[in-house]
């Protein structure tokens, strides 16, 4: 249930959508700040690590057996993980969304194509024994989006629901081969001119039944479909009718 500690404006709340700047957030990041509990001394500890998304939204982490954060969640396997919006100036006036929840061992290999999309550096270690796969399995998150727009979600509300879209999933390796093959530019056109993003050769990460994610240079963006799609076809029909938005707002910049 959405729990707000702030009263936005009618306008405001009329325009903003909290669920899907919190799903954008974590679809989008790349790098995040993990919070466990320290297996020694019981104190909050931080860490910096990559991340990538399950199908459904849930957070995914490639942890060594040799980081502190790993020991510290086999001991206790609650964690938050806090997703922020880097730029410049104040960087308290960019959004970012904490999620918290337990964290446990997923299945890395059903889980590498979507991870090295979004993370290709880590090609080299994935597949070392010693790297294990997490998901954060979230219970809530605490958004803060902007003055006035401090929000409380529950999971299931910004959950991607992934019943009936098991065509889609099943073919998204193959639509991130296709776009970045064939159609580089629509994804450029797509950051530059529907997201504001600047210029460069973006690339196009992964999709998932509301949205699409681009890449630049350990950057990321999250592009929302039209309407939800469960299928490659319908996949298809949302990328050409963005890319015909995206070249009527005018060229890439």
């Amino acid at each position: 249930m959405t729990t707000s500690n702030a009263s936005p404006a009618p306008e405001e709340t009329a325009a903003f959508d909290p669920a899907s700047v919190a799903r954008a957030l974590v679809r989008s990041a790349r790098r995040a700040s993990l919070g466990t509990i320290d297996r020694v001394s019981g104190l909050p500890y931080v860490s910096l690590v990559a991340v990538a998304t399950a199908p459904d939204g849930a957070p995914l982490l490639l942890v060594s057996n040799l980081a502190r954060h790993a020991a510290n969640l086999a001991a206790d396997p609650r964690a938050s993980l806090l997703c922020a919006e880097v730029g410049a100036g104040d960087p308290l006036a960019h959004p970012r969304v904490t999620l918290f929840g337990r964290c446990a061992a997923t299945d890395k290999a059903a889980h590498k194509a979507r991870w090295l999309a979004r993370q290709p550096e880590s090609e080299l270690y994935f597949d070392f024994a010693d790297f294990n796969m997490l998901r954060l399995e979230p219970e809530g998150c605490h958004l803060v989006a902007g003055f006035g727009r401090i929000v409380d979600l529950g999971w299931p509300e910004i959950r991607t629901e992934t019943a009936g879209a098991e065509a889609l999933l099943a073919a998204e390796a193959g639509v991130v081969e296709h776009m970045n093959e064939d159609h580089a530019d629509a994804t450029r056109l797509y950051a530059t001119a529907l997201l504001g993003a600047p210029d460069g050769d973006w690339t196009f990460q992964g999709a998932d039944p509301l949205g699409c994610e681009l890449g630049l240079d350990g950057r990321a963006v999250y592009l929302r479909f039209p309407q939800p799609v469960t299928g490659p076809g319908e996949v298809r029909r949302a990328l050409v009718d963005l890319v015909a938005e995206a070249r009527s707002r005018g060229p890439a910049r």
